[in-house]
């Protein structure tokens, strides 16, 4: 069988410029692709953690016409907003030590980094609502708490 694998991931972004910001300055990952293509009024966007080969996160902007009615929309931005657009899992060697640079950076958490039984794990959004979770991965103990 031919290979394939994951080449990117996608999240709806209500700004592509804001989610940019976020993504470059306050992550600190870098720019895979940024293309426009004025014809069919549609910009790729493509971020990734720094010095990676693995998949990158595309920041779509949220359709209008002629994919979704304004109605639907609307709709779905306000889900996205919600955080029901998704979650995007980031894995770290060290979750205190990402929280407290990402926070010096000004990423807002939703909660410290917690011990769970899987690992160490944390959370936060970016500014459309999207979820992204940050852990660092233990070996299983289902007597951790």
């Amino acid at each position: 069988m031919a290979m394939i694998k994951i080449a990117n991931a996608q999240f709806w972004v209500h700004d592509q410029d804001e989610a940019l910001d976020f993504y470059t300055t306050k992550l600190g990952w870098e720019v895979r692709a940024d293309v426009t293509m004025e014809a069919w009024s549609f910009r790729w966007l493509c971020v990734a953690p720094p010095g990676g080969d693995g998949p990158g996160l595309v920041l779509m902007p949220v359709p209008g016409q002629p994919m979704l009615d304004e109605g639907s929309s609307a709709q779905l931005s306000d889900l996205v907003a919600k955080g029901a657009g998704g979650t995007l899992f980031l894995e770290t060697d060290d979750c205190k030590a990402a929280y407290d640079e990402l926070s010096a950076r000004g990423v807002e958490f939703n909660d410290p980094p917690t011990v769970q039984p899987y690992g160490i794990d944390t959370s936060f959004r970016d500014p459309s609502g999207n979820n992204i979770r940050l852990t660092q991965v233990l070996d299983f103990d289902p007597e951790r708490h």
